[in-house]
């Protein structure tokens, strides 16, 4: 009985945006809406993780931790860039690598940070 209603809402909803004048900028506007709410819990989650572990970050090396800031803003451009990327061979390579650089600079980080030295 609850598939039936869900179905039903959803369907009822479909209709609406495409009978209603103004419907396609309405949804336009909801999807925008949920697109910049997604973005702000990552924001939040993001400083809530580095404020958790703002001690760990300080104990890395300068450059253990420019590799493990370099390999997140790398990642974080290639998944911005992919429609472009996948336009081409050439680009689904590039994104390729770049995704095998950035997560083997973080495990690198990963693993130099778990080594005890005295």
């Amino acid at each position: 009985m609850a598939l039936a209603r869900n179905i039903a809402i959803v369907a009822l909803v479909a209709f609406a945006v495409v009978v209603v004048p103004g419907g396609s900028n309405a949804a336009d506007v909801v999807v925008a809406v949920i697109s910049l709410a997604f973005l702000g819990v990552m924001a939040w989650f993001g400083r809530r993780l580095y404020m958790e572990n703002r001690m760990t970050l300080w104990a890395l090396t300068t450059v253990h931790r420019a590799l493990l800031y370099g390999g997140l803003a790398v990642a974080f451009m290639t998944l911005v860039a992919t429609p472009r990327l996948w336009e081409s061979g050439a680009g689904k390579l590039a994104w390729i690598a770049l995704l095998a650089a950035s997560a083997s600079a973080l495990y690198y980080v990963w693993v130099e940070s778990r080594r005890y030295r005295i």
